[in-house]
């Protein structure tokens, strides 16, 4: 038997104890009313009753979902669904036992109204336990797929952080700045320590934002002015950087590190020569940062942990619904961030 059959049998079973406990209980309640009556006829009447009702209020939910979702607000989605929901059963109830009085099993006239206001009264009370039920078990399970979320976004920015890290702190990377400085100490003192200067603000500024999910995209562009500096000086003329970024989207956040995921995967994957220089162009569109180079592919491809691209794709949806937009053409990687609105 599968699990889906499982569940179904299980709340059947439960449908009808239910409804032998309100038949129960109504016999309690009103002990004459049943006097001289048929038993098996009763119960199976309230079960009936019992399996409508919880199948309807079952579908309501679903229907209250589609129409009023929980983010478009919980009070008006909990009052509609209990009110649907009580007019749905009150309408079930009191047409099974006129039904039932009439055409089945007659109810004594003396006791008719209050066997079914009773009736009512139980169904209605139900009813809201089982919308209470419900809308508890629908924010437990809200609550855990926050949980879900949140410990996903965590893990996705310790990721981040570490392939950050990595990119920046590979001996390949030290080796790389190392030999640039080595050259200029011999050749210009004087921007060997810019270059050092440079050098320090990038590896400060790593540490520093390691913990952050959002950063100003001023700070940002301090950092990446820094970091062209760098590869400006590594590269020489093969290298261009086409800069232009508004100062009025100074206060506008992203990710730390995204530009310079994306200037990384622009060096580790293209040719620099002086016959294939590089150049990368950042730029402001559509309220929209753009991170563009001209492709020219090296034939070896280089080794890639294939993380960064979709890595920043993946922080973006934890704060916006926007995508970041991909666009590649033959001679052209651009790559379009959004530029997200401080609180």
């Amino acid at each position: 038997m599968s699990t889906a059959q499982k569940i179904v049998r299980s709340k059947l079973l439960y449908m009808v104890l239910l409804g032998i406990a309100i038949e129960v209980l109504l016999d309690i309640i009103n002990p004459l009313a049943v006097k001289d009556h048929n038993k098996f006829l009763d119960y199976l009447l309230s079960v009936f009753i019992t399996v409508v009702v919880w199948a309807g209020v079952t579908g309501i939910y679903h229907l209250m979902t589609r129409f009023f979702p929980w983010e478009k607000g919980i009070l008006r989605r909990v009052f509609a669904h209990s009110i649907v929901s009580s007019v749905y059963t009150i309408v079930v109830i009191y047409s099974s036992m006129l039904v039932y009085n009439n055409f089945i099993c007659r109810i004594p006239e003396g006791f008719k109204s209050e066997m079914i206001s009773t009736s009512i009264i139980i169904g209605v009370l139900i009813t809201f336990l089982m919308v209470a039920i419900t809308t508890g078990a629908e924010f437990f399970n809200k609550w855990k797929e926050t949980l879900v979320e949140a410990e996903k976004h965590k893990k996705e920015s310790v990721q981040a952080q570490l392939e950050n890290l990595k990119n920046q702190i590979n001996p390949h990377f030290l080796f790389n700045n190392l030999s640039v400085l080595s050259s200029l100490v011999y050749q210009d003192q004087d921007k060997a320590v810019e270059f050092i200067n440079q050098l320090s603000k990038v590896y400060r500024y790593v540490l520093e934002s390691k913990d952050k999910e959002l950063i100003d995209l001023k700070t940002e562009m301090t950092f990446i002015q820094s970091y062209c500096f760098l590869l400006k000086i590594r590269f020489d003329k093969n290298i261009n950087f086409q800069i232009d970024v508004p100062s009025k989207f100074d206060n506008s956040l992203i990710p730390p590190m995204a530009m310079q995921m994306l200037l990384e995967n622009a060096i580790k994957h293209n040719e620099i020569s002086s016959d294939l220089p590089l150049t990368v162009s950042i730029r402001v569109e559509d309220e929209m940062l753009s991170v563009s180079n001209n492709l020219q592919l090296r034939k070896q491809g280089a080794e890639s942990s294939g993380t960064g691209l979709p890595n920043i794709i993946s922080r973006y949806k934890h704060f916006t619904n926007q995508e970041v937009r991909i666009n590649k053409t033959s001679n052209k990687f651009e790559v379009f961030l959004p530029l997200l609105k401080s609180a």
